[in-house]
């Protein structure tokens, strides 16, 4: 899956020869982000023959440049699910004399799309409209040929791209530029971020940034801060809130608010505006649904991580020595300080040649490690670059250890190359590398590839990458170099699954984007978007699937659409259709890069189809241009703003332009069988059906807090079940009638090292030594040979071993504020068919046939509750008429089933007495 690429904005309004001279900052990429300065207002004389000194007002106005005041600049991010919707606005007056020229200047993220701009000048509105690049070509190139001064604008930077229209504004007129841009927030470390850099220049009467957040899920935390307000200051300028789903960050500074100090008239807006959120994750899913279309966010905590392969296939070419080998060798050294205990690596130098570190990967031990770094520190630049030879080294190398069974069967592999050139011995042809990349890793595992500096093809190593389920980065030749390395491997350093596959109910859906992911990392988020085929069914239900480092699992969620409606009724912070056009932005996207690497009509399609939605949506995409058309003199002139490709960098290091369906899941997987059923539930009510006699027997166990008592023990399979015994709460009744009940569980396989532990709270699973928690807002699947867990959001857990054992412990949750009663267990054996003949345990003795006969039907104590004699293993009882209840299949409510209870802790019943059951511990 792509990786993050964060949101920001970059807000400044500067004057005179700044312009021309865009700082840039080391930091942004992978390492520290901080932002190069972005929007832009400056002004020139009407003639446009020379940059004018600063001269204007102060006071309760803003300064004025050249006569042109900036008197507001506000900027409006609406996020609704993760999808952002953004709009500039700033305006502007003409004080002086003459006509003067104005150009608003936006740096956007790259992975954003403008959707709408609207310049209006005395009232009257000159919209932007997207039309194919194509169209939009002609239109510039008639008004060019006409003399007309029209503008292609297109341009970026590291992350950022950059909108420009400048226009004449009369004397005395006023002019307001608006821009809107949309892009889905991508989660990155656990976060979602928004940088705004601010740098006005200058004072500006109204300065405003608000920023509103919806989130269905709920925000669990949020924060705002500014790197260039004083603490004094900051109560006041700054606001930030969030409750429940709405979150609210407010930046608005007085005109005094904004000065360097109390006589200034220069601004001390200048710096990082930087919000970063992250929502509720109770559940590891959440679905949401509006108008017939979907979005699926996904991101689990809490899980294992998965061992992995790492073979890191460094360019020691000449054009690598001095400062970019420094770089890369201190990040590799850093990288060696993260890397886990379970993992494998290895390393592979190419220049004219091909070396490696060792033949094949080795395990992270510290030997190791101090071997690698010394090898790292040893290495030199040396020839030229042999791309094809390395890749397929590694390749190979990879491929070996996990045929070869050297590595874990559940880890995974990553490749990741650096290089700084071009292919220019051995195989160099783009194509022919690509190809066979693309045979050797054969779709097995991912490769990234990090281009470093000015001099490569970025085009070839990014396509390269994509089909092989991967990415590319450029690495920016700057100070933070080694920052950038270390960042991008951070971002693959923790996979929590591997394999992920997300599903859902047959023919519901239509326009699927993407729903199979190599590897889901920790950290991030995988959203999967759709339409209905029917908008009117009553439920919904999403699955995921994936590998896991000790299981594999199925995370299920499902969405009743009427308790959906309800939770979307807050329009005030939902902009439009959000989903749509949330499933559109990640459609265009995923084409796109599908189009990267086909050919012909394949091709032809999938650039119909990314076409037709940029239009359908308004989205400037590399296939549509936005036209503005202006007034100028009197006469429309054209400015064209294109979605910009990546193209090769400048001499500057800068880049060039480049042309819920009802889940049956808990009920289909222990429907009642016939074979017997055994369940103890309640306080603790044990009850044992007796399918032959059409009848069952029951008893209690009456026993203190914190008693373990044995369920079941087989010596044959080694399995065990225990159970802990909780009671109510303090003071809320005398010890004559207390209740008690399971308050925790504990299953074992001594076969298969496998336990785990049940509370009301968590269900915890042991795999050796290693863990892996749920909570029962969870709804997953784990698997592995032999053993099926399957967690049903607070409803139950069914966990099988093979064929031939079925357990069901089901979730008793009681009111928040009940005085007396805790939440808590019952435990239900639905097959036992795989069990041993020494079975044992207060259930599991009866996993064998016994007979029992019973007589002398009278009235008891209780007119409604008969008594009669009972002969049961050679006992003679006294046992009384009552009944149960069965929660399997309705746990709020349960079903009544009749049975002889026999008094005393089932003494006579059960073999010995009831305290030879009683074990020291769960395990």
């Amino acid at each position: 899956m792509a990786l993050a690429q964060w949101p920001y904005l970059i807000l400044a309004l500067l004057s005179g020869l700044a312009v021309s001279g865009f700082p840039r900052n080391p930091s942004l990429l992978l390492g520290k982000r901080s932002l190069p300065e972005g929007v832009r207002t400056f002004t020139r004389d009407g003639a446009g023959q020379s940059w004018l000194p600063n001269s204007g007002r102060s006071g309760q106005q803003g300064k004025a440049v050249d006569g042109i005041e900036v008197y507001s600049t506000k900027v409006n991010c609406k996020v609704t699910s993760r999808f952002a919707h953004n709009v500039v606005t700033t305006r502007a007056v003409n004080h002086a004399n003459t006509a003067k020229e104005v150009s608003f200047d936006v740096e956007l993220p790259k992975t954003a799309f403008i959707t709408n701009f609207t310049l209006t000048i005395d009232g009257v509105s000159y919209p932007g409209k997207v039309k194919e690049k194509e169209v939009a070509k002609k239109q510039y190139e008639k008004a060019v040929s006409q003399g007309k001064t029209a503008g292609l604008v297109k341009a970026s930077g590291r992350k950022l791209e950059k909108f420009t229209v400048s226009v004449n504004v009369a004397a005395g007129s006023k002019v307001t530029f608006e821009l809107n841009y949309e892009e889905l927030l991508k989660r990155h470390k656990g976060k979602y971020e928004m940088y705004l850099k601010v740098q006005p220049k200058q004072l500006v009467k109204h300065f405003e940034i608000t920023v509103d957040i919806f989130e269905p899920q709920g925000i669990s935390t949020l924060d705002a801060e500014a790197s260039f307000i004083t603490n004094d200051l900051l109560g006041s300028t700054l606001t930030k809130s969030f409750s429940g789903k709405k979150g609210h960050v407010s930046f608005k500074p007085s005109l005094d608010q904004q000065r360097s100090c109390p006589t200034c008239t220069d601004s001390l807006l200048k710096g990082d505006f930087i919000i970063t959120y992250d929502v509720n994750r109770e559940s590891p899913a959440n679905v949401q649904i509006v108008n017939g279309y979907f979005v699926h966010f996904f991101a689990p905590q809490g899980l294992p991580v998965v061992p992995k392969s790492v073979v890191f296939v460094i360019d020691v070419s000449g054009s690598m020595q001095g400062r970019k080998m420094e770089q890369t060798k201190d990040a590799l050294l850093k990288i060696l300080e993260d890397v886990k205990q379970d993992d494998y690596l290895n390393f592979i130098l190419f220049s004219g040649d091909v070396t490696t570190w060792k033949d094949s990967l080795v395990p992270v031990t510290p030997e190791n490690i101090q071997e690698a770094r010394n090898f790292v520190m040893d290495i030199q630049d040396r020839g030229l670059t042999n791309i094809n030879d390395a890749l397929l080294r590694g390749i190979s190398m990879l491929n070996k250890a996990r045929e070869e069974h050297a590595v874990p069967e559940r880890s995974t592999s990553i490749i990741i190359m650096l290089t700084d050139g071009d292919a220019n011995v051995g195989e160099s042809r783009p194509e022919k590398i690509q190809e066979n990349v693309r045979n050797a890793i054969g779709g097995k595992f991912p490769l990234y590839n990090l281009g470093f500096g000015n001099n490569l093809n970025y085009n070839f190593l990014e396509n390269m990458a994509l089909e092989n389920h991967g990415l590319a980065r450029r690495i920016y030749e700057d100070s933070d170099a080694n920052l950038q390395l270390q960042g991008f491997y951070e971002e693959v350093a923790n996979p929590l699954l591997t394999g992920v596959e997300v599903e859902y109910p047959q023919n519901a859906i239509l326009d699927l984007t993407q729903n199979s992911y190599q590897h889901f990392y920790d950290g991030s988020e995988i959203v999967v978007a759709g339409r209905l085929a029917d908008e009117d069914m009553n439920s919904f239900k999403a699955a995921v699937k994936g590998h896991g480092a000790i299981n594999d699992m199925t995370f299920t969620k499902e969405v009743d659409m009427k308790e959906m409606e309800k939770a979307l009724q807050e329009r005030d912070y939902i902009f439009g259709d959000y989903i749509e056009r949330l499933w559109a932005y990640l459609t265009i996207e995923q084409l796109l890069d599908k189009r990267k690497n086909a050919q012909g009509e394949e091709k032809e399609n999938l650039t119909a189809q990314a076409l037709e939605l940029s239009l359908k949506y308004h989205f400037v995409t590399p296939l549509t241009s936005m036209v503005v058309t202006k007034p100028e003199d009197n006469e429309n002139h054209t400015a064209v703003a294109n979605k910009p490709g990546e193209g090769p960098l400048d001499a500057e290091g800068e880049l060039q332009p480049a042309a819920e369906i009802p889940s049956m899941a808990y009920l289909t997987s222990y429907q009642a069988p016939q074979t017997p059923y055994y369940y103890v539930d309640g306080d603790p009510h044990f009850i044992i059906q007796i399918p032959e006699k059409d009848d069952a027997i029951c008893f209690n166990i009456d026993e203190d807090p914190g008693t373990v008592l044995r369920l079941i023990q087989d010596p044959v399979t080694g399995l065990t079940v225990n159970g802990q015994i909780i009671g109510e709460k303090t003071g809320s009744s005398d010890s004559q009638t207390r209740r008690t009940y399971f308050g925790k569980l504990g299953i074992a396989s001594a076969q298969m090292d496998f336990r785990i532990e049940v509370t009301p709270e968590n269900i915890t699973l042991w795999n050796g030594d290693s863990l892996s928690t749920f909570s029962w807002l969870d709804t997953v699947m784990v698997t592995q040979d032999g053993l099926s867990v399957m967690i049903n959001r607070k409803k139950n857990m069914v966990v099988s071993f093979g064929d031939g054992v079925t357990f069901v412990v089901v979730l008793h949750q009681v009111w928040k504020k009940e005085p007396a009663h805790h939440d808590f267990l019952g435990f239900y054996v639905v097959n036992s068919r795989g069990m041993s003949a020494q079975t044992h345990g207060l259930l599991g003795q009866f996993f064998h046939p016994f007979d029992f006969q019973v007589s002398d039907v009278h009235p008891g104590s209780d007119p409604t509750k008969p008594d009669a004699t009972m002969v049961v293993k050679n006992h003679q009882l006294t046992v009384t008429r009552g009944s149960q209840k069965d929660y399997r299949k309705d746990i709020s409510v349960g079903r009544n089933v009749a049975c002889w209870f026999v008094h005393n802790n089932g003494q006579g019943l059960i073999d010995g007495i009831h305290r030879d059951y009683i074990v020291p511990n769960l395990f």
